[in-house]
């Protein structure tokens, strides 16, 4: 069998790790990704504020599956014939290899079963003046945190010569996600201009889609913190207020001009934000690849939503937000139409948005997309490679391991600080990642598993974790026990 994974970051490189331990040697797993890197993205922001390097937080991918016995493809998967076109070679995807040694040529990769973790295209061309090489910085990757930090670096000489900064960060599209990113950037500046005793010539401001900070993409949620229950708007805010970070909310970024950001709001009006240096994510989407059936028809529209994203076996049935429930949400992540197709992580498409869309009066949809990132997204590579494993070595087309977000909980921790003896971080549980109100009538959640804490040992803990998942990411001993 040749099992062949689209994408090496933490969904990707997760199922590919797993198939190949589960299956062993009689089996092909072919890892398709177009960077040479796996980078451990949650430490980006630490690149981003000079706390860590590039090569801290990445490893050469070819090094690791030269061990592991997987087969490596450094490209990008342009085509998906899941019916193949009448030759032996079956279903195969076309790829165009991305390395120096032989950029531009082209593949085909026949598959029987295919896995795709592409994660998200960074788009920032959605908005207009937006991202690197433009107006504006991202730690999305570990090559942009490089090029913030050394924006940032300009900026506090600034500051340091009597010049005071303005300073914004947030969400740069009316539709984005990925706010923790953004949140964690922001406190890490604060953090770092008071440490360097400079935050009195910075005006930090923070804008977003969400309808109230703290929503992060999840409705946002009530977590139980020193034995009390509290929302996370109030932890963000509280949060913000010691900081002395202002903030713009509900609203979307439409364009971006050097050192101006224009954004309407919900209520309908459009607002200017001025700043020296911002940190704005950019809206995600699908990759730009095409689906051909045997007669040679394009079926991309069958296999994948209009934002690009790989359908799976979720309900799409259009239907009022109050009208959703758990069981719209995928538990297997295969693809409807050919069972032998799967998608993980960020590249899977959500059913319907957990925090409620909201438009203004003209018609702009302002408010976050659904996140999948980080531990939702290791647990559900690793769930598909468990079923995968368990057909190729039964036969059954059964699925033992189910993983709904309507049913699975997740931990993140917040970097507010890099610091052993000073440093901050927030340690925050939910349960399930999708509010279910029907069982949870009052909070939406398990509030006994939904807990926030804040304080030096959530720092301890984030860099441990980044280690850790280091140590996992690249095979070390005993990896596989290892959570996701």
């Amino acid at each position: 069998m040749r099992i062949v994974v689209l994408g090496a970051g933490i969904a990707g490189h997760t199922a590919a790790a797993f198939l190949k331990k589960k299956l062993g040697k009689r089996h092909n797993v072919i890892v398709v990704s177009p960077g040479q890197y796996y980078q451990w993205i949650p430490s980006n922001i630490w690149v981003g504020v000079g706390r860590m390097t590039v090569d801290q937080v990445r490893f050469n991918l070819e090094k690791v599956y030269n061990r592991w016995g997987i087969i490596y493809k450094q490209a990008k998967a342009t085509e998906i014939h899941p019916e193949g076109d009448g030759s032996p070679d079956g279903p195969f995807i076309v790829i165009e290899h991305t390395s120096a040694v032989n950029k531009g040529e082209t593949e085909r990769v026949p598959y029987d079963y295919l896995v795709n973790a592409t994660g998200p295209k960074l788009n920032f061309e959605a908005t207009e003046g937006l991202g690197p090489g433009k107006n504006t910085y991202s730690v999305c990757s570990y090559d942009h945190a490089a090029e913030a930090w050394k924006g940032l670096q300009a900026s506090m000489e600034a500051m340091k010569h009597g010049k005071r900064q303005r300073l914004l960060f947030g969400t740069g599209h009316p539709g984005a996600t990925c706010q923790g990113a953004a949140f964690e950037y922001a406190l890490n500046i604060a953090f770092e201009l008071k440490r360097r005793k400079l935050d009195h010539m910075a005006e930090i401001t923070w804008i977003s889609n969400e309808y109230e900070v703290g929503d992060f993409g999840m409705g946002g949620a009530f977590i139980k913190r020193g034995g009390y229950v509290t929302s996370t708007r109030i932890f963000a805010e509280s949060v913000f207020a010691e900081n002395n970070i202002r903030w713009i909310k509900r609203a979307g970024i439409q364009k971006v001009e050097p050192g101006l950001a224009h954004y309407e709001t919900l209520d309908g009006t459009v607002h200017s934000v001025p700043f020296d240096f911002a940190m704005l994510i950019p809206a995600f989407s699908g990759h730009d690849i095409r689906a051909i059936d045997k007669y040679g028809t394009d079926i991309t529209d069958r296999l994948f939503a209009p934002n690009k994203f790989m359908k799976v076996d979720a309900d799409y049935t259009p239907k009022p937000f109050e009208e959703w429930r758990i069981a719209d949400w995928p538990q297997t992540y295969q693809n409807p139409d050919y069972p032998n197709m799967y998608a993980a992580g960020i590249a899977f498409a959500p059913p319907h948005a957990i925090s409620k869309p909201m438009k203004s009066p003209g018609g702009t949809l302002i408010a976050p997309a659904p996140p999948r990132t980080g531990m939702p997204s290791g647990v559900i590579g690793k769930i598909i490679a468990l079923n995968i494993a368990y057909q190729i070595k039964t036969g059954k087309m059964d699925h033992p391991h189910t993983a709904s977000m309507g049913r699975m909980g997740a931990a993140c921790i917040i970097s507010a600080g890099y610091s052993m003896t000073r440093g901050l971080g927030a340690t925050m549980t939910v349960s399930p990642v999708v509010p279910d109100w029907e069982k949870y009538p009052e909070w939406g959640r398990n509030i006994n598993s939904t807990v926030g804490e804040i304080g030096l040992a959530g720092h301890w803990i984030k860099l441990f974790l980044h280690y850790m998942f280091l140590h996992k990411a690249k095979g070390y001993p005993f990896w596989w026990l290892l959570p996701e």
